[in-house]
């Protein structure tokens, strides 16, 4: 596709971050399934909720583009899902794969994060003001879901060190 402008640009990131939460859709009960703490299995079921109304949110914001809700592969998403996956392969004491599984779910985060921070400058930008208020929301889910992960990694990480 080519880019001739900041439009080209939303649509492109758009498709992108559509195809990432997708992706989540499938690996987030992995991880649940993976996780030894109920606590944190909870917090990606939880997130697996708010995921299918990501993945609403974004065709709706589609819309303004007047273009077809098209994903496009997200290659760093699916980096962090292989990464998730081979670290799962991994034998380690319960505590310390949760401990990995909370760093693994909080490089997501912070990757969602960045791409639903640039979407909604650019939303902005281009007057797209109900695409802004839907990835807008999208985005507080995800910084609500990475301070989550961090308040269970402080009791996490502490029965992983023993």
């Amino acid at each position: 596709m080519a880019m001739r402008d900041l439009a080209d640009a939303f649509y492109d990131e758009l498709r992108d971050i559509y195809h990432a939460e997708k992706q989540l859709l499938k690996a987030l009960p992995k991880m649940a399934k993976k996780a030894s703490k109920e606590d944190l299995a909870q917090a990606f079921r939880d997130h697996l909720a708010e995921t299918e109304e990501h993945v609403k949110r974004a065709e709706q914001a589609f819309e303004e583009t007047g273009k077809a809700a098209r994903a496009k592969k997200c290659e760093a998403m699916a980096g962090l899902i292989e990464e998730a996956q081979e670290t799962m392969k991994e034998e380690a004491d319960p505590e310390v794969m949760d401990a990995f599984l909370i760093a693994l779910a909080q490089k997501v985060e912070h990757y969602e994060i960045a791409t639903y921070g640039t979407l909604c400058t650019w939303a902005k930008a281009l007057g797209y003001s109900k695409a802004k208020d839907l990835l807008g929301q999208n985005l507080n889910d995800e910084e609500s879901a990475d301070k989550k992960l961090t308040k269970l990694s402080r009791k996490i990480n502490v029965t992983a060190m023993a």
